[in-house]
């Protein structure tokens, strides 16, 4: 693909899927430590991430996104492997290529290939510093993802205005089509205080291909945010990318969601991120959201942490699609006890209302 073909593809009605949540289900399969979430699964069980890829794609994703979230050098300092740090980006990417060429054969379509840089936890509006260090620290992680193929480049979980601007500076120095996505607190504003819709529309005006947002809230209060960026942006290209937890109108985001069912000690007193288990949206609610979206007129549509394959083909089938696993999808017809198929003993399903 290239950067010309996915800008006419933006162009058309129906709208582009993309698979995010890379870094929880990577988590959640048991390769990526909880906590520091550094993606050194590139390169420590590359068939691992091939696999996440893979079925990301099958579930009915037009973008394969290299796994590089967090995978910054400031992360890399952190954890003392700044080493590591062009080897994995380079990998990711690599691997994020090779998956896409396969599924793009294997199901006969377009897929497109996406660069990944994310918020670097050190950015300060106050300290010019902490600006240039962002921006090399982009600068760099988008000059290996171009190197290595990428038709264009997901800046996501932007919580300040500013730090998006130098993503999307450097993104469009490379010549790469740009997704932008801002986070919102439960504050219901960036850090640096402006609103999602503000922050979107200046992002837009700046240049950005397609503004939105990404994680933070769920299926249910994403909602609200996504109504304030389409009445602030106008037409401009729109990305939805909700978590895929049960946010609500006192917790609006998954950091500070309370578990009354919970019957264990936590080890940080709270469920985020190591205990979210048990406030995983179902994927019919994320199948809702997918038409709400659509709805609003977003171009771009996908679901990000805590997401799962069964999401995103529940999403991707409520857009419309047909994806390689969507015969895998829920047929209770053949349920031993609430089915209806004439060849199940009637003794069985009429227990099912007691069971």
């Amino acid at each position: 693909m290239t950067a010309n073909n996915f800008r006419e593809r933006l162009a058309q009605y129906s709208p582009i899927i993309m698979a995010g949540g890379y870094l929880f289900e990577v988590e959640l399969r048991g390769y990526l430590t909880a906590g520091e979430f550094v993606p050194k699964v590139a390169l420590e069980h590359p068939e691992v991430l091939e696999q996440v890829t893979r079925d990301f794609l099958r579930s009915g994703s037009d973008i394969a996104l290299a796994f590089t979230y967090n995978g910054h050098r400031e992360k890399m300092r952190i954890i003392g492997q700044e080493h590591l740090l062009e080897p994995l980006n380079r990998e990711a990417m690599r691997i994020a290529k090779r998956i896409a060429e396969e599924q793009s054969k294997e199901q006969d379509r377009e897929i497109f290939v996406a660069g990944n840089i994310s918020n670097s936890n050190i950015y300060d509006p106050d300290n010019p510093e902490t600006h240039q260090q962002v921006r090399a620290m982009y600068r760099e992680m988008i000059g290996w993802a171009k190197e290595e193929g990428a038709d264009l480049v997901v800046a996501e979980t932007m919580y300040y205005l500013g730090e998006a601007k130098i993503a999307l500076e450097e993104i469009q120095r490379a010549g790469l089509p740009s997704i932008l996505n801002v986070a919102v607190f439960d504050t219901g504003t960036l850090r640096d205080g402006y609103s999602p819709g503000g922050a979107c529309r200046a992002l837009a005006e700046a240049g950005a291909d397609v503004v939105g947002t990404n994680c933070f809230q769920g299926p249910n209060t994403i909602r609200q945010v996504v109504e304030e960026i389409r009445s602030k942006i106008g037409d401009h290209p729109m990305s939805a990318m909700p978590a895929t937890y049960r946010t609500t109108s006192e917790h609006t985001s998954l950091f500070n969601l309370p578990d009354p069912g919970n019957t264990a000690v936590l080890p940080t007193g709270r469920t985020f991120p190591d205990a979210l288990e048990a406030q995983n949206s179902n994927r019919y609610e994320t199948a809702e959201f997918g038409q709400f979206a659509h709805s609003m007129g977003a171009k771009v549509i996908g679901l990000c942490c805590g997401a799962s394959v069964i999401h995103h083909r529940a999403l991707a089938e409520a857009l419309g699609r047909k994806t390689a696993l969507s015969s895998y999808s829920p047929d209770m017809s053949k349920h031993f006890m609430f089915g209806q198929d004439e060849r199940l003993p009637q003794h069985m399903t009429e227990f099912g209302s007691d069971a």
